[in-house]
C-alpha cells in the first residue's frame, strides 16, 4: 500500500496496520497505548495513521481500555424541582474532566428503573450515579454489578452502599438557633408530608435545639399535612384561632411559609414585628418574592451533587467507601425573620444587618 486511502469508504485501522507494515492487533494497542508495544513499533503505527488522516473511533477505542471515559446517572424523577441542582452540580464536576455523562430518568417507576440501569450497563459506564425524589432511603441497587454506585439526595438502604444526603436534622437545629438569635422563644412548626423523612428530620433537629435551652414547641410537633400553601395557611389560621401565643413561625418548606404569611397577614399580624416566619429549602423562587422575602435554609443541593460525582470517580480510580454523608446547610437570612438581636452590656440591641448562621 502506498500511503494513499483506496476506495471511497473511510479510513480504516486495517488501513493503518497494513501501511505501518503490522498486524491489526498490534495497530490497535498502538492506538490505544498497551504498554506492551514497542516504542518504535507504536511511532510507525502513529505515522501511519497521520499520513493517512486517521481518526479512532471513541466507541471501539472503548473497547480496548479498561475504562470509557462515561458515566451514568440515573434518576428516579427528572422534572422534580431538588433533583436538577443535584444534577447540575454532578454534571459540572464531571464537566472538569474528559468524561461524558449517559443520563438517564425512570419516572419513578422500579421496572423502567431496571431497564434504565440495562441501558446505562450495556453502554460500558465506568460508574453510575444515583439520584433520588426524597430523602427517604431506598433499595439498593449495587449487588452483581461490576462498576461503582454512589447514591445522592435519596441514600441507599444498604449501609456497605456510600450515600449523600442534605442533613435535615442540622437544618432544624439551624433553623431555630437562627429564631432564637432573633430573640423568639415561642415557636411553632407546621410541617409536611410525614412519610417524609425530611419533615421527621426537620422538626427532630428543631425539638433537640430548643431542649437545649429548656423550651418545646408551642402548639404541639405533629402538625403534619400536605406541602402546599394551602395547608399552610390552614395551620396558621388554627393557631391563630386557637389563642396560643408564638412569636415564631417555622415552616417546613418555602411552600408552606408562603401560605403561612398570606394567612398572618388577613390575620393582621405583622412579619415580622408580631412573628417571624422562616422555610426550608431556599426556593428563590418563593423565599425571594414572598411579601416579605422570605428567610429558609439552603440545602447546597449542586455541592451536594458535586461532592457525590467527585467520589464516584474516586471510586472509579479503585478508593473504597461507605456509609451515608450529611451534606452542609445554612440559613440564608431575609425580612421575614427580623434583625438580630445581641446583648451589649447590660441590655438587648438590635443589628438592622443582616447575619448568617450555620456553615456553607
Amino acid at each position: 500500500m502506498d500511503g494513499r486511502k483506496r476506495g471511497t469508504g473511510a479510513t480504516t485501522l486495517t488501513d493503518v496496520a497494513q501501511l505501518a507494515g503490522v498486524s491489526l492487533a498490534t495497530a490497535s494497542k498502538a492506538m490505544n497505548g498497551v504498554s506492551q508495544v514497542r516504542a518504535e513499533t507504536r511511532q510507525r503505527v502513529l505515522d501511519a495513521a497521520a499520513t493517512l488522516s486517521f481518526t479512532p473511533n471513541p466507541f471501539a477505542k472503548a473497547l480496548n481500555s479498561a475504562t470509557t471515559g462515561t458515566i451514568g446517572m440515573l434518576t428516579q424523577d427528572l422534572d422534580n424541582r431538588f433533583v436538577l441542582p443535584v444534577l447540575l452540580g454532578a454534571e459540572d464536576a464531571f464537566g472538569a474532566g474528559s468524561t461524558s455523562v449517559l443520563l438517564a430518568d425512570a419516572r419513578s417507576d422500579s421496572i423502567r428503573e431496571r431497564h434504565q440501569l440495562g441501558m446505562l450497563l450495556a453502554k460500558r459506564v465506568d460508574g453510575l450515579l444515583v439520584v433520588g425524589r426524597t430523602t427517604n432511603p431506598r433499595a439498593s441497587l449495587t449487588a452483581g454489578l461490576k462498576v461503582p454506585v454512589v447514591y445522592v439526595y435519596a441514600p441507599s438502604d444498604d449501609p456497605a452502599d456510600l450515600s449523600f444526603t442534605p442533613d435535615n436534622f442540622d437544618a432544624g437545629r439551624q433553623a431555630v438557633d437562627h429564631l432564637l438569635s432573633r430573640g423568639r422563644r415561642r415557636i411553632a412548626f407546621i410541617n409536611g408530608d410525614p412519610s417524609y423523612s425530611a419533615a421527621q428530620d426537620r422538626v427532630a433537629g428543631a425539638t433537640s435545639r430548643l431542649a437545649e435551652e429548656g423550651l418545646s414547641l408551642v402548639g404541639g410537633a405533629d402538625l403534619f399535612g400536605p406541602w402546599g400553601e394551602r395547608w399552610g395557611r390552614r395551620c396558621t389560621e388554627s393557631l391563630v384561632e386557637s389563642g396560643v401565643q408564638f412569636d415564631a413561625l417555622l415552616c417546613g418548606s418555602d411552600q408552606l411559609a408562603r401560605g403561612a404569611l398570606d394567612q398572618l397577614r388577613e390575620s393582621r399580624r405583622s412579619v415580622p414585628d408580631d412573628v417571624a416566619v422562616m422555610g426550608f429549602d431556599n426556593w428563590d423562587l418563593l423565599a425571594e418574592e414572598a411579601r416579605p422575602p422570605l428567610t429558609s435554609v439552603e440545602m447546597n443541593l449542586e455541592q451536594l451533587g458535586r461532592s457525590a460525582a467527585l467520589e464516584l470517580v474516586a471510586a472509579i480510580g479503585g478508593t473504597t467507601a461507605r456509609g451515608v454523608r450529611r451534606g452542609a446547610v445554612r440559613v440564608v437570612p431575609r425580612e421575614s425573620t427580623g434583625s438580630w438581636l445581641h446583648t451589649d452590656g447590660g441590655g438587648t440591641s438590635a443589628d438592622t444587618g443582616t447575619r448568617e448562621t450555620g456553615t456553607s
